[in-house]
């Protein structure tokens, strides 16, 4: 098992640009299947989850011709769809949450689907329930094999329907959306998503002879079509590596100019960045974030105690929740961090204690994290990466620690960030792969 070897206090400088986004990734690979036709993806992520799904779509009969490492051409002409139903796709789809995607094209496009239990991360329960109720309003019926853990979606044909989400679920409303192009008549989804991610794939379905209307929005309409073309479509930055970047600098006090960022996607987490104190300036599509030896926590205009939470888009991503409560530990100030939408995301914060972090664990979902606004450093210890975002957050805190860290089960880091180490020993930092 893999691990990094990190040590901390070293001050950062230069420049780097955020990866391809993952979250959409795995939305607009899946969408491939939609269409015979070639479809080319540009900026894709070269990282473990994406190059799985890859590897899925390849098993399935999907032709990948490889122009780059970021950039590959699809042709999706001769489907084997009874590979969905083997061993070999719930061993490997199991692996892999993001496989789940692959649901709605297939059943738009061949009448039927299977889905395998979700794997991913253990941050808690990540419920099907949307994409399943979802699915059964546009006709479909599925059976559920309790053995091996294993739906099967079939449908006659899809019909339109209205339907209202009972959570705005990002990955729910994209399986949905790609099961409804290709239904009869019109299908109206109300609490819809609307992150930027779902948003770029309303764009690439359209460009291919989807008419979906409402992007952006909670109300989205679709209205079917027979066939969809092929097209060429170029993915966003990675809003979570901006945030973690924004943070990283912060945090080791360094001078760090984060190129390429996406900044008119990024919603609310430059705000939420600078509620936390941290000087930056926007560049053009840059953010340069300058070296300073303190940040300090705003408070509400009562003078209460900054609360930053997760909520749907456009509220902050809970993918950086476990960014911003590192951050805060080193911050001038207090601050409760509260993850609503997963259970077991704050269980890293025992290993920022060990380090030396002063935070109270109040449940589940909430932390109060005490700042030491530079007093104490943290200090370097060996931990284990329980999670993608909890391992990067992880890595961050070793970087700005005093001493030597030892990251453990760093292929949770590499499903979700590329040459990550590479990419930080540009800018200075002293880290190496281990294993």
């Amino acid at each position: 098992m893999a691990s990094f070897q990190v040590i901390g206090g070293n001050k950062l400088q230069g420049d780097i640009t955020p990866q391809g986004a993952k979250n959409e990734a795995l939305q607009i690979l899946s969408a491939v299947v939609l269409s015979s036709e070639s479809i080319t993806i540009h900026n894709i992520p070269d990282i473990v989850d994406v190059n799985l799904l890859i590897e899925l779509l390849q098993d399935m009969g999907v032709k990948v011709d490889r122009l780059s490492r970021h950039s590959c051409t699809f042709n999706a002409d001769e489907i084997d769809i009874d590979y969905l139903a083997s061993e070999e796709f719930r061993h490997k789809g199991g692996k892999l949450r993001g496989s789940v995607m692959l649901a709605g094209p297939m059943l738009a496009r061949f009448k039927k689907a299977y889905i395998p239990k979700p794997g991913g991360d253990k941050i808690g329960r990540r419920r099907l329930d949307t994409h399943i109720i979802g699915f059964e309003k546009l006709g479909a019926k599925f059976e559920y094999d309790e053995q091996l853990h294993f739906f099967k979606l079939t449908a006659p044909k899809l019909q339109g329907a209205y339907m209202l989400l009972d959570e705005p679920s990002v990955t729910g409303t994209a399986n949905i959306v790609m099961a409804a192009v290709l239904a009869e008549g019109i299908t109206t989804i109300y609490n819809a998503a609307c992150e930027p991610y779902l948003q770029q794939l309303c764009k690439m379905l359209n460009r291919m002879g989807a008419k979906i209307s409402g992007i952006g929005s909670n109300m989205v309409v679709i209205e079917g079509v027979a066939t969809l073309g092929g097209t060429e479509h170029t993915m966003l930055p990675d809003m979570i590596e901006v945030g973690s970047f924004i943070g990283l600098a912060a945090m080791t006090q360094s001078n760090i100019t984060i190129k390429n960022a996406g900044v008119q996607h990024l919603g609310v987490i430059p705000d939420k960045f600078a509620q936390m104190g941290i000087k930056f300036s926007i560049e053009g599509d840059d953010i340069v974030v300058p070296e300073q030896d303190k940040y300090e926590v705003a408070t509400f205009l009562d003078g209460g105690i900054l609360t930053i939470y997760d909520h749907p888009w456009p509220g902050f991503t809970p993918d950086l929740i476990s960014i911003m409560l590192v951050v805060a530990t080193q911050a001038v100030g207090s601050v409760l961090i509260h993850q609503k939408m997963f259970e077991s995301r704050l269980f890293f914060v025992d290993k920022l204690i060990d380090m030396g972090a002063q935070i109270i664990l109040c449940d589940p979902h909430r932390a109060t994290v005490i700042g030491l606004g530079r007093r104490y450093p943290l200090r370097g210890i060996t931990m284990s990466s329980p999670d993608i975002r909890a391992g990067q957050a992880l890595l961050i805190a070793a970087l700005s620690a005093e001493g030597k860290s030892t990251i453990q089960n760093i292929e949770q880091i590499d499903r979700g960030y590329q040459y990550i180490d590479t990419r930080l020993k540009n800018l200075g930092a002293d880290i190496t792969r281990v294993g």
